[in-house]
């Protein structure tokens, strides 16, 4: 299933409200054939993928599991892989060897029902507080609620970082599950919370640097023949200038898998002309879309476009990519056409130095000071805290981490694991739960036991793309030797450049790193490459342009980074259109 809905049924009758909400979102969506399954005290609505891609649902007498996402059991996918799942797991305790992708998984056997996540909690399931609903999709959670408020730290995260952490969204009475509990629901309506421990190691190891790569070959290949073997050439996969695109290419390429391979980006854009040159030179043909000039629009037209925009996003996406003409919902219909598994590298800092801190110990305020204090309270109102936010995001950090209230200095590779726990969660998670509502989506990077093996390199190797890079050529010696957006090519050691833009940024002080954003604002306007049609003449059609809502947390007007401006749009037009929204 793509999309799934639960919601408690205290009597016969009495979620029908909900329900009739649920499916009407579900429609605006895209989902067909909703449905529905009733257990004791619960209902649960489900719909399949809106292209295709494989049943993700069994039955086996009164038992059932269903998911929404991409699930994997024992190398299986579809029917196979939950049915052996059915027959095998014993709630709340999994294999997490076994049990991988990025999923939502509602198991009910034996009279008894578990919600679980993915390892990581990827895949976004949304709840209200007290958890009686419970929904793939965040604009159905938030309009079967009587009422919805912003939450001020989820606004601010997402205004500044382009996504939410933890287990927050911008709404107060709306949260995501976290990864580490499993969910048993009660014939009552009673949920009972389990909560789970999942560890990744914490510290490098000493393997010699051939043993690492014919592990970590076999490993990548083992996760994305997982998936990828099911769907022989009906795959989409990426290809640009970098390495994490390009890495998944070498391992479907050595699969024998030939995917569609695309690219994205302006006529001059440097990804564009590497990426055609690299199919060129391999006898491959690369399907290059410029999102900006998918189709011309007029003003006219925009209401409808950014109003499907909304739907198909739910709700306000990540960057804000919301007010375009069109082109990103081409791109993503593109990367699912006839069901195909859309391949994303998203994730592959994994491998690399992501943070670019000094190695040694830190404490998680000195962590979000160095990344996360990307603001200038200049933008802000009264109800902006700056050390209120930090803290927050600190906490957040922190009870990934399983150290709650840790004020001493963390170890440097358990600062390592927030990339993955903490980062790839909010921001590729937010992505792939909307992706993967169309067909079957892999986010190799993502899977535990490649981000497991990958907490075991020292960050030596992780400096400037070094281990990648030779893991890249390791599996496709050709494919590494062609050029990069790098200035180098794979197959060789990284340039100095490289290795001095990478220092540069390790050796600046944590004081100077925490301003650097406002320092910036402050020399030049600034934006970023997703775009849009952010003119007046086209943002007065979808938006007040008083921001009336966002006026409480936001000095509008003072605004001059243009995706900053645009993810606050996009948090007005959130708040315009959820008819339950109270200021």
């Amino acid at each position: 299933m793509a999309g799934l809905f639960l919601t408690r049924e205290e009597r016969p009758g009495c979620a029908e409200p909900m329900l009739r909400t649920a499916r009407d979102q579900f429609a605006r969506h895209g989902f067909r054939q909703l449905q529905e399954r009733r257990l004791e005290g619960w209902v649960l609505l489900r719909a399949p993928y809106i292209v295709g891609g494989p049943e993700l649902h069994v039955e086996v007498g009164d038992d059932f599991a269903t998911a929404a996402g991409t699930l994997v059991y024992d190398g299986l996918i579809g029917p196979p892989a939950l049915r052996k799942l059915l027959e095998e797991a014993q709630p709340p305790n999994f294999d997490w060897s076994r049990l991988s992708g990025q999923f939502t998984l509602v198991l009910h056997r034996g009279g008894r029902t578990s919600i679980a996540t993915d390892f990581f909690g990827a895949f976004q399931l949304y709840h209200d507080t007290q958890m009686r609903v419970f929904s793939t999709s965040l604009l159905t959670a938030a309009r079967v609620l009587p009422r919805v408020t912003f939450d001020a730290q989820g606004v601010y995260e997402y205004a500044f970082q382009a996504s939410v952490l933890g287990d927050d969204t911008v709404l107060n009475e709306v949260k995501r599950l976290g990864p580490n509990q499993i969910l048993e629901l009660a014939p009552s309506g009673a949920v009972r919370r389990h909560p789970l421990s999942k560890s990744l190691p914490a510290a490098p190891t000493t393997a010699p640097l051939a043993e690492r790569l014919a592990s970590h070959k076999e490993l990548l290949t083992q996760v994305v023949a997982e998936q990828a073997s099911h769907f022989g050439d009906l795959v989409q996969c990426p290809l640009s200038g970098g390495l994490d695109s390009r890495l998944v290419l070498a391992v479907l390429r050595s699969l024998g898998c030939n995917p569609n391979v695309y690219v994205y980006g302006w006529p001059s854009s440097p990804d564009v002309a590497i990426a055609r040159q690299i199919g060129a030179a391999e006898g491959f043909d690369v399907e290059w879309i410029d999102k900006d000039t998918y189709r011309e629009i007029t003003p006219d037209e925009f209401p409808e476009q950014v109003a499907r925009n909304f739907e198909e996003h739910d709700g306000p996406p990540n960057f804000g990519g919301m007010f375009d003409n069109g082109g990103n919902s081409y791109a993503r219909d593109s990367r699912h056409a006839k069901g195909a598994l859309a391949v994303s590298g998203g994730g592959g800092e994994i491998y690399r130095d992501f943070f670019f801190l000094p190695d040694r110990r830190l404490t998680a305020a000195e962590v979000t000071d160095s990344f996360f204090a990307r603001f200038d309270r200049r933008d802000t109102t009264s109800a902006f805290d700056a050390g209120a936010y930090l803290r927050r995001m600190r906490d957040k950090m922190l009870e990934v981490l399983e150290r709650p209230g840790e004020t001493g200095s963390l170890p440097r590779p358990l600062i390592e694991q927030i990339y993955p726990r903490v980062r790839c969660r909010s921001l590729f998670g937010r992505e792939l739960s909307v992706e993967a509502r169309y067909s079957p989506y892999l986010l190799p990077f993502l899977d535990q036991r490649l981000v497991a093996a990958a907490m075991t390199l020292p960050l030596e190797l992780k400096r400037a793309g070094v281990f990648e890079a030779q893991l890249l050529n390791a599996i496709d010696p050709v494919l590494a030797a062609r050029p990069s957006a790098y200035g180098h090519h794979f197959a060789e050691p990284p340039s100095r450049r490289h290795r001095f833009d990478e220092w540069a940024t390790r050796i600046r002080p944590i004081w100077l790193r925490k301003h650097s954003y406002a320092i910036q604002r402050r020399l030049r306007p600034m934006g970023d490459e997703h775009g849009g049609l952010n003119s007046p003449e086209f943002m007065g059609r979808v938006v007040n342009l008083e921001f009336p809502v966002m006026r409480r947390y936001f000095q509008v007007e003072k605004v001059t980074d243009s995706a900053l401006h645009r993810r606050i749009a996009c948090l007005e037009y959130f708040a315009a259109h959820l008819g339950n929204f109270a200021a």
